[in-house]
């Protein structure tokens, strides 16, 4: 029990230590203007409460990941938690800041502008057709995963829920911010606390389960994965969510266009990733946990993280609290996958450079969105989850080196988002090279071996041409 607790302290102790660190790094400026006030138009650009900003986010970010990754990676043991706490720290905590506050200083732009500005146009139109992608992934990701839960839930056909999240989608994605997203959501936080909250409460005083029973200190460094899968480099590609996720950064940029003052950023961004963190580790404890280890784990689980969710919930607080539970787990996907296609239309607004104030041209953009979502539902959802997760660590590591760049123009302290950067360039290159089903199918080794010599080859060049630049031309978001 007490290293759940050592876990979720060293969270929030990040936050307040090292979340104020790269806070002062970036340099904020309070007085500044942000572009919820410079540039409101009552659609996109609309300025909200610090709390409700925050509770938006952090909904936002949330969708299945931080659930279904960290009970996938559970099956390493408690290996996961060290990188659910590492990782959110260093590296995607960090990557959110960066991704919000870069869009709050450059007039809530998307990652792909962003991205353009800090690394050139071949990485800015790389990064659209990415975003895109991932995106849609996202959306198709968090209709099927919540629509399974509802039709394990009530006995329904699971197409009639894919219809009806579909419709409030699209609804969510070409209304106002503050009209569906900003008034639903405080219903939907108050899910997800009782969610994480009470099934933690009853773990912790169930009779029949302990929590992380007979794990040692030298568990967090060994792979205890009963199916022989080797942790390197596929376990930080499983936990997509709830250590770092390139997801993130084609979200922050919508609360960017809300948050009312630039002190509030560390809050939002660092301070929401935190929040989600914490979300992962609760998870991947209650894998480890009602099972009674890995080997229980992989039983109990046949292959579909949802089994999991619905066992643990209901056999943890019954019918009733495990419906309620369950409906929270339900909750976070659809909170992100509405975000998710509001995120690419506004993508394609900024490509297309078509204003979104008028309905007609917000639908422009949304329905074809929706109707290439539709064609992906047909596809088998494990299919999809394996091309989400690469496409999700890919999109952070762009995030990630465009967040070093600026910090380099500025002559800034940038290895604090070089150094994650790296490694991740490592993981992401090592796994698309190892992976059978994926990638080349290459020996570990020689994976490996390429993924550190690309890494440096990479980060060379970004250093080299970030500071040759210097900081000419870049005044408006110093």
């Amino acid at each position: 029990m007490s290293w759940f607790f050592l876990c979720v302290g060293l969270l929030v102790a990040g936050y307040f230590i090292y979340g104020a660190f790269v806070e002062k790094v970036f340099g904020i400026n309070p007085k500044r203007q942000t572009p919820a006030f410079a540039q409101t138009d009552g659609v996109d650009y609309v300025p909200m409460s610090k709390g409700r900003v925050y509770l938006i986010q952090l909904l936002n970010i949330a969708g299945v990941g931080p659930i279904f990754g960290p009970i996938l990676g559970a099956l390493y043991g408690p290996a996961a938690m060290l990188w659910i706490v590492i990782g959110c720290i260093f590296a995607g905590a960090v990557h959110d800041y960066f991704s919000g506050m870069l869009s709050v200083r450059n007039g809530g732009q998307s990652i792909p502008n962003l991205t353009g500005k800090y690394l050139g146009k071949g990485a800015k139109h790389f990064m659209n057709a990415f975003a895109i992608i991932l995106l849609l992934l996202v959306g198709v990701v968090f209709i099927s995963a919540p629509a399974g839960l509802l039709a394990k839930l009530t006995g329904w056909s699971m197409p009639v829920f894919v219809g009806i999240i579909f419709c409030y989608y699209l609804l969510a994605t070409i209304v106002p911010v503050d009209k569906i997203i900003g008034r639903l959501y405080p219903f939907f936080g108050a899910l997800l606390v009782f969610m994480s909250v009470g099934l933690t409460v009853a773990l912790i005083v169930s009779s029949e389960h302990t929590l992380l029973p007979g794990v040692q200190a030298s568990d967090f460094l060994s792979n205890l994965n009963p199916n022989d899968m080797p942790l390197w480099p596929a376990l930080f590609i499983t936990i997509a969510c709830g250590a770092i996720s390139g997801f993130h950064a084609t979200q922050s940029p919508l609360m960017a266009r809300c948050m009312e003052n630039e002190s509030n950023g560390r809050f939002v961004f660092y301070g929401a990733m935190i929040g989600e963190g914490i979300i992962a580790l609760i998870w991947c404890a209650i894998a480890l946990s009602f099972f009674g280890g890995v080997e229980g784990l992989n039983e109990g689980m046949a292959g579909n993280p949802a089994n999991v969710v619905y066992e643990a919930s209901t056999g943890l607080l019954g019918v009733v609290g495990g419906f309620m539970a369950v409906l929270g787990v339900i909750v976070l996907p659809i909170t992100s996958g509405d975000t998710a296609f509001r995120s690419a239309r506004l993508i394609l607004s900024e490509f297309f450079k078509l204003p979104q104030n008028e309905l007609p041209k917000r639908l422009i953009l949304a329905l074809p969105l929706f109707a290439l979502g539709g064609i992906l539902t047909q596809v088998d959802f494990g299919i999809i989850w394996r091309y989400f997760g690469v496409a999700n660590q890919a999109t952070a590591v762009l995030m990630l080196w465009t967040a070093s760049a600026y910090l380099l123009r500025h002559n800034k302290l940038h290895w604090i988002c070089t150094v994650p950067a790296m490694f991740m360039t490592t993981v992401v290159i090592s796994f698309l090279l190892s992976s059978a089903t994926l990638g080349a199918g290459l020996p570990m080794m020689v994976s490996t071996v390429a993924g550190i010599v690309v890494t440096l080859v990479v980060t060379g060049l970004i250093i080299v041409k970030s500071k040759g630049k210097g900081v000419d031309n870049l005044a408006e978001d110093a």
